[in-house]
């Protein structure tokens, strides 16, 4: 009985122990996260902090009112304001000297691919940074594509359309709007902004 009673105490022993390995590394991974989140992304990180994680766990929203809600949104004619005021900042930007042209080189697209994270979510085109990294023949091809979009002044409807993912703000929401829309653009779209935005 004696040594049934040891036995017992050792494994509670063992499992604290354990216990406190795991809650030792969760802080430390947590503390490592939050000083990375701080160095790439302040805001996330303090919102991150004054707001719970909200997991989508719960009852699922109905999907008929979801798509109408948002496609009320979303498919509403726009109607900007074209006032007086559209005159008066075209009058004080006309002495402003118009830009060089924009040349994107297969090197430039190269760089933008190289930096990319490799299985970052793609949008419709399905395709990953991975894969662009490896096919360098592509870069060229893409590097004249984009130099044509800039050219034209317009965007191909590929490059402007993605897949959208609707993430809960509270906790167990059913109401539509309590929803916010994150779209996963192609991450060839993605790379086109990319070498020059810096």
């Amino acid at each position: 009985m004696q040594k049934l009673t040891e036995r017992i105490d050792d494994l509670k022993q063992r499992i604290a122990a354990w216990g406190k390995r795991i809650r030792r590394y969760t802080e430390r991974s947590t503390r490592f996260n939050q000083n990375r989140l701080f160095q790439s992304d302040q805001k996330r990180l303090y919102k991150s902090l004054e707001r719970p994680i909200v997991s989508g766990t719960g009852p699922a929203p109905n999907q008929a009112d979801m798509v109408a809600f948002w496609r009320s949104l979303w498919s509403e004619p726009v109607n900007h304001n074209e006032g007086p005021w559209t005159e008066v900042v075209a009058s004080q930007c006309a002495s402003i000297t118009p830009m060089d042209p924009v040349i994107i080189t297969p090197d430039d697209v190269a760089e933008a691919v190289r930096r990319a994270p490799n299985w970052k979510s793609p949008g419709l085109d399905g395709l990953h940074h991975y894969w662009l990294k490896g096919f360098t023949v592509c870069h060229s091809v893409l590097a004249r594509q984009f130099q044509e979009a800039l050219n034209q002044k317009s965007l191909p409807s590929l490059f402007t359309t993605g897949i959208t993912h609707l993430v809960p703000k509270d906790q167990g929401a059913t109401d539509p709007s309590k929803y916010r829309p994150i779209t996963c653009l192609p991450t060839v779209a993605a790379r086109l902004i990319k070498p020059k935005r810096e």
